[in-house]
């Protein structure tokens, strides 16, 4: 098993140079591919109508006129020990990770997103709680009812849930359970219960709220949570749900489950201790799949429910043509999406042995 871990982590590292690399080409190479000078690059740095000086001095600053090796060596550097920026007579320093340096807000991008981080988590920790459960609750059950009218009609849902836009779906929920049924508080209202307070332990402040037994704060931040989340989980549910459906099905349809059968077990322990394990090993591999599919929707349902994560920063950033906080953005998700795999392969390693003496 330790050699197993230690293979990936090997494999991991050189996937995050080579999403370093690709990030770099984005923001750096393709738009010089495209025609771009080093001036309209510096331009998309600095805001909407830059003065020539503020242009010149966002060019000098980050070497756009260097070549790539260069520019790509400060750009690894900058993750890895932090980099120096001038602004004006001051020089401000970038702290590792340096995803990039604002020059419209005059701040290093990653501190500015270091507090949107758990918002964004919280959000989708919680949707991915909601279509675990139900999308593997809901393809068990259809596999077991294989036919019946509950097995057509919770597929369809299914279906529908990830073929309606998750900002109309956010629209319908909050009209259903704010507007008519008055069961959640106001979408659009105070989400500052989500910011972590200055001692926090875990940087989550519904856990956080749990361990200092503030119930108070985990029923406010809760009931501000739920809508948003199961908007992203209605979103992601069908993938799971047909995997989980099919997987069974193929289970069930075995030899080694006939054979348990036919030895007298029961009905659900054949179901719980050998279908159901089983079944599981397929749904895993894609747990990463469909968890960057709720990081990408993500950014809209912060801004269908004025969420403060850092879909809702970059999104405000790209709008005010400040490109640095778009990149540092880009980087972050790539980066929790590679780190997500490795969580992930460790996982199916633990659950299946095979894993570990193939891999």
């Amino acid at each position: 098993m330790v050699t197993f871990i230690i293979r990936r982590l090997i494999g991991t590292i050189f996937l995050l140079i080579v999403v370093s690399m690709i990030t770099f080409a984005i923001f750096f190479l393709i738009p010089r591919l495209a025609g771009q000078t080093t001036l309209q690059l510096a331009a998309q740095y600095v805001g909407r109508n830059p003065t020539k000086q503020a242009i010149l001095q966002v060019e000098r600053q980050l070497g756009l006129a260097d070549p790539l090796y260069l520019q790509y060596g400060r750009f690894l550097r900058g993750i890895v020990a932090g980099a120096h920026y001038r602004t004006g007579p001051t020089d401000t320093y970038c702290p590792p990770p340096c995803f990039g340096y604002s020059f419209r807000s005059q701040l290093p991008v990653w501190p500015q997103m270091v507090s949107d981080i758990p918002v964004t988590l919280s959000l989708a920790i919680g949707a991915s709680v909601l279509w675990l459960i139900g999308g593997v609750s809901i393809g068990v059950l259809s596999a077991l009812r294989r036919g019946t009218l509950f097995d057509r009609f919770s597929m369809a849902v299914a279906l529908a849930g990830v073929s309606l836009p998750v900002f109309f779906t956010g629209l319908v929920l909050v009209y259903i359970f704010y507007f008519r049924l008055g069961w959640s508080p106001a979408p659009l209202g105070r989400l500052d219960v989500f910011y972590s307070a200055p001692n926090s332990v875990t940087g989550f402040y519904l856990i956080d709220a749990l361990i200092a037994r503030d119930f108070e704060t985990f029923r406010s931040a809760f009931s501000q949570l739920i809508l948003p989340a199961m908007t992203l989980a209605i979103f992601s549910l069908a993938p799971i749900a047909r995997m989980t459906r099919a997987s069974m099905l193929a289970v069930l349809a075995s030899d080694f489950v006939r054979t348990a059968r036919a030895s007298g077990l029961s009905p659900g322990t054949v179901i719980v201790t050998y279908a159901f394990r089983n079944a599981m090993l397929p749904v895993i591999t894609t747990l990463s799949m469909v968890f960057s599919f709720l990081l990408g929707a993500n950014v809209l349902v912060e801004k269908v429910f004025a969420w403060p994560g850092i879909g809702s920063y970059a999104v405000e950033a790209l709008i005010s043509s400040d490109f640095a906080p778009v990149q540092g953005f880009v980087l972050t998700m790539a980066v929790m999406y590679v780190l997500l795999n490795l969580m992930i392969d460790i996982l199916y390693g633990v659950i299946d042995p095979r894993v570990r003496l193939e891999g």
